[in-house]
Formats: C-alpha cells, sequence, structure tokens
C-alpha cells in the first residue's frame, strides 16, 4: 500500500540540521527534477524580492519567505513529517506513533511537494516556500514539471499494492493515475453532515485524513483492494460509502459529523 499525502502551505523552519543534501533523499530517480527546480527557485528569490514575491504569491509583509528560498541550499533540514504543520499532520502526529506504526509510515506514505516531487516521512527537507499552482521563470509550471516525472517514482514505491490517494485537487494535477492502475486506486473524499446536508469542509477533510492515516498505521492494516480498504475504515471507526470503480479508480466517502 502506498498513501500519498499532499503537502502543507505552512512548515515549521528547522532550527538546527543539515543543509540540504539532494543525493540524500529516497526516490533517487527525482533527483535531477528537484535539482531544476530548486535552481529555478533559488535563481528566482536571490534576485528582485518584489518579482519573485509576486511569482510565489505572497504579500510584501511576507518578504522574509524569500529570502528563507534564496537560502535553501544552505539552510537546514528536519524530518518531513516534521517540516509539513497544518490540521492533516497535527491530527497525523507522526512524532508520537508507536515503533510499529512509524515504521510503516516510513514504507507507505509518500508526500508530495511542488519542490520535491515525492518525499518520503524521515527525508530531511528544509521549509521552503513554492505552492503547487506557481510558474516559475525558466521552468513553467511546477505541475507541469512534475508530471513528466512522478510516474516512475509512484510506481516504484507502489509495486503491486493499492494506492491511497488523499491528496488535494492541486497536488493531484502532479499526476493522475493511468486507467490500468484504476482498479488498485482508492481516493478518499471527506464529507461533513449537519443535518442531513452533506458538504466538504476543509478542516473537517483534512483533520479525518490525518486520523484515517494514523489508525490506518497504527493497525497494520494493509488492504489490497478499494473494497478492502472500505471495510478496513469500517472496522475503525468510519463510516464510509463505496463509490462505483471507474477508470480513475474507486472513491470511498467517509461521512464525518463532529470534528
Amino acid at each position: 500500500m502506498l498513501i500519498l499525502l499532499p503537502p502543507s502551505e505552512g512548515k515549521a523552519a528547522p532550527r538546527r540540521g543539515k543543509p540540504l543534501d539532494l543525493d540524500t533523499l529516497g526516490l533517487p530517480v527525482l533527483t535531477d527534477a528537484r535539482g531544476a527546480v530548486l535552481d529555478a527557485l533559488v535563481d528566482l528569490c536571490a534576485g528582485d524580492p518584489a518579482k519573485a514575491a509576486d511569482v510565489l504569491g505572497v504579500g510584501s509583509t511576507q518578504l522574509d519567505l524569500v529570502l528563507a528560498n534564496a537560502g535553501l541550499r544552505e539552510a537546514p533540514t528536519a524530518r518531513a513529517d516534521a517540516v509539513y504543520t497544518g490540521v492533516l499532520y497535527d491530527a497525523l502526529d507522526a512524532a508520537s506513533l508507536s515503533p510499529a506504526a512509524r515504521r510503516r509510515l516510513g514504507a507507505r506514505v509518500a508526500i508530495t511537494s511542488s519542490l520535491f516531487g515525492l518525499v518520503r516521512p524521515a527525508d530531511r527537507i528544509p521549509a521552503y516556500r513554492l505552492s503547487g499552482g506557481t510558474t516559475l521563470p525558466g521552468l513553467g509550471p511546477v505541475a507541469a514539471h512534475w508530471r513528466g516525472h512522478l510516474g516512475p517514482a509512484v510506481a516504484e514505491q507502489l509495486g503491486g499494492g493499492l494506492l491511497v490517494d488523499l491528496r488535494s485537487s492541486t497536488y493531484a494535477a502532479f499526476w493522475r493515475p493511468p486507467t490500468e492502475l484504476a482498479p488498485r486506486v482508492a481516493t478518499v473524499r471527506v464529507l461533513h453532515e449537519t443535518d442531513g446536508v452533506r458538504k466538504v469542509v476543509s478542516h473537517f477533510n483534512k483533520a479525518t485524513k490525518g486520523r484515517i492515516v494514523r489508525a490506518v498505521l497504527e493497525a497494520g492494516a494493509d488492504p489490497r483492494t478499494p473494497a478492502a480498504l472500505a471495510t478496513a475504515l469500517a472496522d475503525l471507526g468510519w463510516h464510509v460509502e463505496t463509490g462505483p470503480a471507474t477508470p480513475k479508480g474507486t472513491q470511498l466517502d467517509v461521512v464525518v459529523t463532529a470534528l
């Protein structure tokens, strides 16, 4: 099983640690593609700060983010699962997982990244600012860049297992599973139900996905099909509704009534 997570826009900047070394990151098939994005981002941010801020979509009061990007090659690093923050990662709370669940986290989870394509939770990365919808001078749209590179990396990690896609729409655009993988692809949508009305609420969506990943890792569940994943989640206490199989995979709706 491979669980694909989105990154977080907010990140915890490591205070100490070795500088970034692309050669130490997992999935070395992506090293050259990572270097191309890193070069484009650092070059942009080492130039005109106002231009860089405009390209990155940050305000004039956030020029510290531009400065931090300019120094990414020398910036201290930490585990990716400690650098990414926010609702999903708070709910996952990787640092408090049991030893067995933490091993499963390292083997079964990958995080989509505008800068690095995919990273494993234990990969050491710096904090950076680069959204998935950005177009970098000299590189072009970040999403289009990664669409040309992520397929082999995902295939290498997935093997014959189930792909559980928890990415947001922005990061799903970086790579879409081919039709032949559809029987082994499950996407998860979280619906918040109030007074019989269901809708997607960002906070509930992110928090529930973090809790789902945590519970699956702690339970040691290793489903091989979308139907088996639905059963595993139901056994763990969620209300799950399974959609029809499609050429894109099978959507599971997890319905929650409270955070």
